[in-house]
C-alpha cells in the first residue's frame, strides 16, 4: 500500500477527528434542514473554531457539515414541503406527498439511504479518479493554468445564475475586489488608499462570512418581525425502515442520481440542484411507471437524494486536483485550508499527498456517520425545525463577529466583513447573485498571478495563450461558456424581429 494511503487513513480515523466528524455531521444535519440555514452558512458559523485545530481535525469538522447538510436539507422538504437546501428542491416534489400520505418515515428512510449510496459511489470516483487527474495537471505550465482558471470562472458564472449579465456583473466586482492589497509580484500597494490594514487585501473568509450571513440574518429578524420564525414539523411519521421491495424500486433511481450528480460535481458551478433535477427527469423517463412521480412515489426521493450527497465527491475532485470550487462549500474549504498553510491543487498530491488522502477518507467518514446520526437520531432532529429565529439569531450574529475578528485578530476585518453584509443586502436588493464574486475572490489572485507570469515569461506576447494546445482548448470551453446562456436566452425569448 502507498504509504500517503496509509497515512491518510490513520489521520482520518485518528479519534479526535472521528469526534470533529460525528459533531460536524450533527451541525450540518441540522444547518440543512432549518430553511434559510444553508449549509454555507452552518460552515462559516463553525469556521473561526477551526483555527485552533489541526489540519486533519478541521477538515473533517467541515467534510461532515457538507455531508450531513446534504442530507438534512431532505427532512424539511420531506415534511414542511420547505426545502432545507437549494438541493432538496426536487426531492419535496415526492417526499411531501408521500408525508401527506402517512408515510413521512418512509419517505426520510428513502432520503438517507439514497443520500449515503449517493456520497460512497462518487467517494470511489474522488479515490480513483483524483490522484490520476492531479498528475495530468502538473504538466500545465503558467499559460495553460490560467485558461484553466478563467475557464472556471466563466462556467461558474454562467451557470451559477439566471440573468447571465448580472452574474458577470458580480464576477467582475469580486475580480476588482481581489486587486487590493499588494501586488503578487511586485509587492506595491494597489488600492489601499492608504489604509495599512488593507495592504494584505480583503480576506476571502471575511467577505464570505459577511456576504452569506448578514443576508440570511436580516431575513431571520424579517421573519422573526412577522411572526414566521417558527416551523410546525411532525413529530410522528411511522417506521423510517425501507422494506426490501422498497429497495428494489429504489436501485435504479439511485443509481441515475448517483451518476449524474458525480458528474454534475465535477463541473465547476454547476452544482446540486441542477443534478438534482436532472436525476429526477432522467429516473422519470427510465421508470417503468413515469406517471406515479410528483403523487408520491420512492423512486422520486432516491433519484435527487442520491444525486445531492454525490455532487460533495464530485465537486472535491477539481478542488483537490485544480484549485478550482466545484461549489460554494468548497470555496469555503479552499479557504479554510489555506488558513492551515495548505494550497489545493495538483501539488498537495506531490508535497502533501498524506493530507489529500485524509480528505478523502475524512469524506468516507462522514457518510457512515451522516447514516449513523440521521437513522438514530431523525425524530429528535426533526425537532429543531420548531425552534424559533428569535433565539438562533443573536447567537449566530455573535459567532460572526468573533469569526471575522478572530481571522488576522483585527477589528478592521469586523467592519469589512459587515460592509460585505451590506453589499449582499444590495445585491439581493438588485437581483445579483452572490455565488460568482465569491468564486471571484477565489480563483481572483491565482488568476492573475498566472496571467503575469505567463506575460513576464512571453514578454508580452499574448499569442502565447493560443500556441498551447492546452491553454487554447481550455480558452474554446470558455468562447462557449460565455456564449451559452445567452444562446439559451435568445431560443427561450424566440427570434427577434
Amino acid at each position: 500500500m502507498n504509504p500517503a494511503v496509509l497515512e491518510g487513513f490513520l489521520s482520518a480515523t485518528a479519534p479526535e477527528a472521528l469526534a470533529a466528524l460525528a459533531a460536524g455531521a450533527l451541525i450540518g444535519l441540522i444547518a440543512g434542514m432549518l430553511p434559510g440555514v444553508t449549509i454555507s452558512s452552518g460552515i462559516i458559523i463553525v469556521l473561526p473554531l477551526t483555527f485552533v485545530m489541526g489540519p486533519h481535525v478541521a477538515i473533517s469538522l467541515l467534510l461532515g457539515i457538507y455531508s450531513g447538510g446534504m442530507t438534512g436539507g431532505s427532512f424539511s422538504a420531506i415534511l414542511l414541503n420547505i426545502p432545507g437546501t437549494p438541493s432538496a428542491s426536487a426531492t419535496g416534489l415526492d417526499g411531501h406527498q408521500m408525508a401527506r400520505k402517512g408515510e413521512a418515515g418512509l419517505a426520510l428512510g428513502t432520503a438517507i439511504f439514497s443520500s449515503f449510496f449517493g456520497g460512497m459511489f462518487s467517494l470511489l470516483c474522488l479515490y480513483l479518479i483524483a490522484p490520476q487527474l492531479a498528475a495530468v495537471a502538473l504538466k500545465f505550465q503558467a499559460v495553460d493554468l490560467f485558461s484553466l482558471i478563467f475557464f472556471g470562472l466563466t462556467i461558474i458564472a454562467s451557470f451559477a445564475v439566471q440573468s447571465v449579465v448580472k452574474g458577470i456583473l458580480s464576477g467582475l466586482i469580486g475580480l476588482i475586489l481581489v486587486t487590493v492589497g499588494q501586488d503578487p509580484l511586485m509587492g506595491t500597494a494597489r488600492y489601499t488608499f492608504g489604509e495599512v490594514n488593507l495592504l494584505q487585501g480583503v480576506h476571502f473568509l471575511t467577505a464570505l462570512i459577511g456576504l452569506f450571513a448578514i443576508p440570511q440574518l436580516a431575513d431571520g429578524i424579517a421573519e422573526s418581525l412577522k411572526g414566521t420564525g417558527k416551523g410546525n414539523a411532525l413529530s410522528r411519521f411511522g417506521s423510517i425502515y425501507p422494506r426490501w421491495k422498497h429497495y428494489r424500486e429504489m436501485i435504479i433511481p439511485t443509481l441515475i442520481g448517483s451518476v449524474v450528480g458525480t458528474f454534475i460535481g465535477i463541473l465547476p458551478g454547476t452544482g446540486g440542484p441542477i443534478a438534482a433535477f436532472l436525476s429526477y427527469d432522467y429516473a422519470q423517463k427510465a421508470s417503468r411507471h413515469p406517471e406515479k412521480f410528483g403523487t408520491g412515489c420512492i423512486e422520486g426521493v432516491a433519484a435527487p437524494e442520491s444525486a445531492n450527497n454525490a455532487v460533495c465527491g464530485g465537486a472535491l475532485i477539481p478542488m483537490m486536483t485544480l484549485g478550482i470550487p466545484g461549489d460554494p462549500v468548497t470555496a469555503i474549504l479552499i479557504g479554510a485550508l489555506l488558513v492551515h498553510g495548505l494550497a489545493p491543487g495538483p501539488m498537495l498530491f506531490v508535497e502533501r499527498a498524506d493530507f489529500a488522502y485524509t480528505i478523502i477518507f475524512s469524506f468516507f467518514w462522514s457518510n457512515i456517520f451522516t447514516l449513523a446520526i440521521a437513522l438514530l437520531g431523525v425524530r429528535l432532529l426533526v425537532k429543531v425545525l420548531d425552534a424559533p429565529k428569535a433565539v438562533l439569531i443573536p447567537a449566530i450574529a455573535v459567532l460572526c463577529a468573533i469569526g471575522s475578528f478572530a481571522l488576522r485578530n483585527s477589528f478592521f476585518d469586523t467592519y469589512v466583513m459587515f460592509a460585505f453584509g451590506l453589499l449582499g443586502l444590495m445585491m439581493r436588493w438588485l437581483g445579483m447573485p452572490v455565488v460568482p464574486l465569491i468564486l471571484a475572490l477565489v480563483l481572483g489572485r491565482p488568476l492573475e498571478e498566472n496571467l503575469r507570469v505567463a506575460l513576464t515569461a512571453s514578454k508580452g506576447d499574448v499569442s502565447t495563450f493560443f500556441t498551447s494546445p492546452i491553454s487554447l482548448g481550455f480558452l474554446l470551453l470558455s468562447a462557449v461558456s460565455i456564449a451559452w446562456p445567452f444562446v439559451q436566452q435568445w431560443r427561450r425569448r424566440g427570434s427577434p424581429a
